[in-house]
């Protein structure tokens, strides 16, 4: 088997490589989809590869590039980094399978062009994934907004080019203004950027000023949606349902919450943090963005807007589940970045697979759909369960961990948040579920004539509602990983 470091280099790569064959095969489609799935599995089987020697307590690593002294291009394999890649490249096969379906079935313009910004997103998740310390991040960081945004663009329109303004101005915004000074500052204070078990800050900033640099660090990871800078989320959804499953699932919001939950643990260490007090602000602003998105999801009628803002909510999870400083809430914190990947993509599936196969986009529409659309709708209600925590869905098992964290704890303020919040997402996700397969359906001069969507829309949207289930009933990997994030990072 290859050494770690070189299968690190491989999972970085592959997704680059297949670049130039997709466009090389654009006027053969299948050659060119077969191209996607094929590369996905190879990244997929490198990033496995790896899983054993992390495991077993191993961190390859390897520098590619020493800028200045302290600051080095460097990849480095740790246990919240196994589960991030995994994530990422085991749902970019799903994806792509989704994609085919969805993309010949809606007639979808400039398929190539989408095909290569999706694997240069994947290598960039993959570099963010596998990044040695804060500069490093950084850059596969910004990367990855750049290639999704003509992603988010893809229809050209004037709305899409409007959203797009929204996500690129938003996102590079607030990296370039807060995150990037703030990298500057910790190279400056501490000579390095290196994700280190316990922190690299210790003691050199007091209680106000390392809370404003961790403010800094969770506003400029714009990607993590906290409120205020949440609002490119929802104005990225006018992109095809495969760029928002991509953005809620597979990459890019996992980007942000991965980030943060790196920046707490390796940046500023759990310990220190709790010894100054200094998440306190961190988790009422994350606790006000669970609760606040919850409300706009509940009145939204279209239903990628409300999922949209459910994606919002559950980000903040991880965000105040991470504040928390709790071991258990950490090992929530780390669940959830699976947990809500697996069950949010089945919801953004399923909203595509209704919109393929009915043209139906809002929440009103849905009446008996259930009953010609079956396959889609109980993914639909699988997902909902897990977005509200309810077994037997994965964020039963995330949300288990991190209201244990809480109340450990003592934090009452983060035990409401948790139980009002899964009373809204029962509020907004119950209804559709009930209407779907209870209402009967208005007679629209149609007949009951569409069923299902196309076989490679349906099958990924059963394969991602079946992981679901499946990290409900035997969550040991990624509890595995969580667990030892939190015992090496203190």
């Amino acid at each position: 088997m290859p050494a770690p470091g070189a299968l690190m280099l491989g999972a970085l790569a592959l997704p680059l490589a297949a670049t130039p064959l997709i466009v090389a095969a654009r006027r053969w489609p299948n050659l060119r989809e077969a191209v996607t799935m094929a590369t996905a599995a190879a990244l997929l089987a490198c990033v496995l590869a790896l899983w054993p020697a992390v495991a077993a307590g191993a961190r390859p690593g390897l520098v590619l590039l020493q800028v200045l002294p302290g600051l080095e291009l460097a990849l480095r394999l740790e246990p919240l980094g196994m589960l991030f890649a995994l994530v990422a490249s085991g749902l970019w096969i799903v994806n792509s399978l989704y994609s085919i379906g969805y993309m010949r079935g809606n007639g979808e313009a400039n398929q190539t062009r989408f095909y290569v910004c999706f694997a240069l997103s994947l290598s960039a998740a993959i570099g963010i994934a596998f990044a040695g310390n804060l500069f490093t991040l950084f850059l596969f960081y910004e990367l990855l907004t750049l290639v999704t945004y003509p992603l988010v663009t893809h229809h050209g329109s004037d709305k899409a080019r409007q959203g797009g303004r929204v996500y690129l101005g938003l996102l590079m915004g607030t990296s370039i203004l807060l995150l990037l000074p703030a990298l500057i500052y910790l190279w400056h204070l501490t000579g390095t950027t290196d994700f280190t078990a316990g922190g690299i800050v210790g003691d050199r900033l007091g209680g106000g000023a390392l809370a404003a640099l961790l403010a800094m660090c969770m506003f400029g990871i714009g990607k993590a949606a906290l409120m205020p800078v949440h609002r490119w989320l929802p104005a990225a959804m006018v992109a095809p349902t495969p760029v928002s499953a991509l953005l809620h699932a597979v990459a890019v919001v996992k980007a942000g919450v991965f980030s943060v939950v790196k920046v707490i643990v390796y940046i500023f260490g759990l310990d220190t943090l709790a010894a100054q007090g200094a998440t306190d602000w961190l988790v009422a602003v994350a606790g006000f963005t669970i609760v606040a998105a919850s409300v706009v999801a509940l009145n939204a009628d279209n239903l990628k807007r409300r999922l949209a803002y459910s994606t919002v909510s559950q980000l903040a999870y991880v965000v105040m589940a991470a504040a928390l400083l709790a071991p258990l809430s950490v090992v929530g914190a780390a669940l959830h970045v699976a947990a809500h990947a697996l069950g949010k993509i089945t919801l953004f599936f399923a909203a595509g697979s209704i919109y393929t196969a009915a043209h139906k986009t809002e929440v009103s529409q849905l009446d008996g759909i259930g009953r010609r659309m079956p396959w889609t709708m109980t993914a639909f209600a699988i997902g909902s369960l897990s977005m509200i925590g309810l077994p037997p869905a994965a964020g039963f098992v995330s949300k288990w961990f991190m209201l244990s964290g809480a109340m450990a704890a003592q934090h009452w303020l983060a035990v409401g948040v948790i139980v009002v919040s899964t009373l809204l997402n029962a509020g907004y996700f119950l209804p559709i579920v009930y209407r779907a397969f209870f209402v009967a359906a208005p007679d629209d001069g149609h007949g009951h004539a569409h069923g299902e969507a196309p076989w490679p829309i349906v099958v990924a949207l059963v394969l991602t509602a079946s992981g679901t289930v499946a990290m409900f009933f035997a969550p040991e990997l990624p509890l595995a990983l969580a667990q030892q994030l939190v015992a090496t990072g203190r």
